[in-house]
């Protein structure tokens, strides 16, 4: 069974910087797509950034220009760089793996329903 753990979360003023990590336990992570996603209080998840396996990256228009999805095949790791941050990102943000991909290399699952196993959460908080 895939395990997912999030780390990197915490407080910060607007304007910093953040860096979530999500390490997988799964083999099948070379040839996985990863998703990062967040959910705030009362608000329902929504999708943040996806990379496929072969390094194609996909972001939320709210996130483009301030957040970097990276991975890191040799860790079974994925990450998500995250400056300019303001208080709207604040939330519990959730890492995902995508197992089902195949050969397709290109692929950014932007659904969570795509999505066959998921990480515990991390909480970001940005104070204004």
């Amino acid at each position: 069974q895939a395990q997912l753990v999030e780390s990197g979360g915490g407080l910060v003023q607007a304007g910093g910087s953040l860096s979530l990590s999500c390490a997988a336990s799964v083999r099948a992570f070379s040839r996985s797509a990863m998703g990062w996603f967040r959910q705030a209080p009362g608000k329902e998840r929504e999708f943040v950034a996806a990379i496929s396996w072969g390094n194609s990256t996909l972001y939320a228009d709210s996130v483009k220009g301030r957040f970097t999805i990276s991975r890191d095949n040799a860790k079974n790791t994925v990450y998500l760089q995250m400056n300019s941050l303001e208080p709207e990102d604040t939330a519990a943000y959730y890492c995902a793996l995508d197992t089902t991909v195949g050969q397709r290399w290109y692929s950014v699952p932007n659904s969570g329903y795509e999505y066959t196993h998921w990480g515990q959460g991390t909480q970001v908080t940005v104070s204004s």
